[in-house]
């Protein structure tokens, strides 16, 4: 599978009171994360939406297993993958690391999710495009699928 790596600096702002990162912020870490990791197909957000004519990959189940504190001013690097394929859902793993340790061991599953065709404003499970898997599947990241937009390719 592709693995994303990312490396970021906590924030004063992601600490509670005694300057270890308050849990909700690994929620928004995981979000940010997987947005990266989809962008590994060569499609932006937007792009993906306008392609697969998806409203997103909204959460359906969250969890983590915290076995460090992450601090204020810690150098992290978060490594982002798709741990297991199903027909219309997908759970991303992430891991955090700090100096090399593991510090937080966590996953999101999700769901390729569309208009709903008979009922405005409800979206619906459909199923994910085998070019989906198979660019997040290619551990090189060499397959990348393309787009074209009023004659732009992305």
């Amino acid at each position: 599978m592709l693995v994303n790596r990312r490396t970021l600096r906590i924030e004063w702002g992601q600490c509670d009171p005694v300057g270890i990162v308050f849990y909700p912020h690994y929620l928004i870490i995981f979000d940010t994360s997987t947005g990266w990791l989809f962008e590994r197909t060569g499609l932006k957000p937007l792009a993906m939406r306008q392609k697969y004519g998806i409203v997103g990959l909204p959460v359906v189940d969250v969890g983590a297993r915290f076995v460090m504190p992450c601090r204020f001013d810690d150098e992290i690097v978060v490594e982002s993958e798709v741990g297991e394929w199903g027909r219309s859902s997908f759970t991303v793993r992430h891991r955090i690391l700090k100096e090399g340790e593991l510090a937080l061991d966590g996953f999101e599953k999700r769901v390729w999710a569309a208009p709903h065709p008979e009922r405005p404003g409800a979206i619906k499970a459909q199923a994910i495009p085998a070019e989906i898997i198979a660019s997040l599947s290619d551990a090189t990241g060499a397959t990348l699928i393309k787009f074209e937009d009023a004659g732009e390719k992305r």
